[in-house]
């Protein structure tokens, strides 16, 4: 709105500027013809005096016959008239010699109020200029006469240029004012159509995003700098767009990470409360009743610690800081380590376990308890997709300068809509339509804890899965 108002203040002030300076101009040039045709200078009494000149000349050569012969007479009167001038010849004593002038027919002339030597008191008719000379003696250099000549005015005065100059110079200014206007006209117009009306479509998408839309795209027709701007505008808005979808997912996982966690504790603890209470009321009336109540309670300890755990991991992972310390160790020694607890608990599942025949023994840079809780934790959803008779086969092998470490099950696979969003924070998948080996319980935070612990490993995580079939899970570590 500013720019707007600043270009009509300036477009007026502009215009009347050149409107005044056309007002001065024509005012100059009006005032100007009227003081020549009024007083005509110097310039208009050379043009009189040469164009009359060889008339004088003649008068002096053949004054003193002019009277008598009518040869001279005639011969002067011809070129008066060849001129268009009228002439007088007047005698010192008043008489008139010779008048080629029609409408004057007197035979002698009143020298102090008839005969005028300058332009101001020669204008005696409309439209005619009457001016005297002196007729001279080249001999005795006496004046013996005058001489009085008759022209008309629009003979004379084009042939003095001053007013074709103001005229030339009032007409240059209109046409330099016409074109400012013009030029003005156009640059307004343009900033209006290129700048203004683009500016304030970009306040009104502006005002959009504010309200909390993002859908109405900005585009421009021009590759220019507003269009640059449009661009630049429009990909904000698709990433302002991207940060909202993706601060109102989390927002929204967090509170099922919440609700899924507090589920899932209050489970267990219920369970430990029971039976806390059953045992405080005397009901575990001998010894292995008294243990199997132990080893439940044992268990859901053991979930909830897991859970904890998982929190507590994703929660270092937001904010940046899991704690990960690679070290150079033998690939063989840190497996042996882990695959061992692993192949007892599967046992206890009634899953049978196949671990690897030969584990390469090359070094490589590891967390061996990160790399544990990977392990452990695809063990772990292995056994929530198998039922009793399903196995678990672990493998281990040498490629491209990589150790690889493969988790297969037979178990029930996963589902294809599942399979895009499993490295994703909260996301559960479906439950197996068979009975596991375990629930199918967790926050949902576990593979992408393992996603991040394999790059910070400078590894990689992958997975092959087919429905009814099994899953395949592939860690990839570089070897030192």
């Amino acid at each position: 709105m500013y720019l707007k108002n600043w270009m009509n203040k300036w477009f007026w002030t502009l215009l009347i500027c050149i409107v005044l300076l056309f007002i001065g101009a024509l005012s100059l040039f009006f005032a100007t013809n009227k003081a020549q045709e009024e007083s005509p200078d110097q310039y208009v009494i050379n043009q009189i005096r040469l164009s009359v000149n060889p008339l004088l000349l003649y008068i002096e050569d053949h004054f003193t016959v002019l009277e008598l012969d009518s040869v001279i007479r005639s011969k002067l009167q011809q070129m008066g008239n060849d001129q268009e001038i009228g002439i007088t010849v007047v005698h010192l004593n008043e008489k008139i010699i010779l008048n080629t002038i029609e409408d004057d027919l007197s035979s002698s002339i009143h020298i102090k109020n008839d005969v005028h030597y300058d332009l101001f008191t020669s204008q005696q008719e409309p439209g005619k200029i009457k001016i005297a000379f002196p007729i001279m003696n080249e001999e005795s250099n006496e004046q013996i006469g005058n001489a009085i000549f008759s022209l008309n005015k629009d003979i004379l005065f084009p042939l003095k240029q001053p007013n074709s100059s103001y005229l030339i110079i009032l007409i240059m200014t209109g046409v330099l004012s016409l074109l400012i206007i013009s030029l003005a006209l156009c640059m307004i117009r343009k900033a209006y159509k290129d700048i203004l009306t683009p500016l304030q479509e970009l306040k009104k998408n502006t005002e959009e995003i504010v309200k909390g839309n993002y859908e109405k795209m900005s585009t421009h027709p021009t590759l220019d700098e507003i269009g640059e701007l449009y661009a630049i505008f429009d990909q904000m808005r698709l990433e302002i767009k991207q940060l909202t979808t993706q601060r109102n997912e989390q927002e929204q996982n967090q509170k099922k990470l919440i609700s899924n966690i507090s589920h899932e504790v209050r489970t267990p603890l219920t369970t430990i409360k029971a039976y806390l209470d059953a045992i405080s009321e005397g009901i575990c009336r001998d010894e292995d009743s008294l243990m199997s109540y132990i080893h439940i309670m044992q268990k859901n300890t053991e979930k909830m610690s897991r859970l904890i755990d998982d929190l507590f991991i994703h929660t270092l992972k937001e904010l940046g800081h899991i704690p990960i310390h690679l070290k150079e160790q033998y690939s063989r020694d840190v497996l042996t380590t882990i695959l061992q607890p692993i192949q007892y608990y599967v046992h206890t599942m009634n899953i049978h376990f196949i671990g690897p025949t030969i584990i390469p023994n090359v070094l490589i840079q590891v967390d061996a308890d990160r790399l544990e809780q990977v392990i452990s934790n695809l063990v772990t959803n292995a056994l929530k997709q198998s039922s009793n008779g399903d196995t678990i086969t672990i493998t281990a092998y040498i490629e491209n300068q990589s150790l690889y470490i493969q988790i297969i099950d037979t178990g029930n696979g996963m589902l294809p809509e599942d399979m895009p969003f499993i490295f994703e924070r909260y996301y559960r998948g479906q439950q197996p339509a068979r009975e596991s080996a375990i629930k199918n319980e967790g926050a949902g935070l576990g593979l992408s804890i393992c996603q991040h612990i394999m790059e910070a490993h400078y590894g990689s995580i992958s997975f092959h899965s087919k429905h009814n079939e099994g899953t395949t899970f592939t860690l990839t570590l570089p070897i030192s």
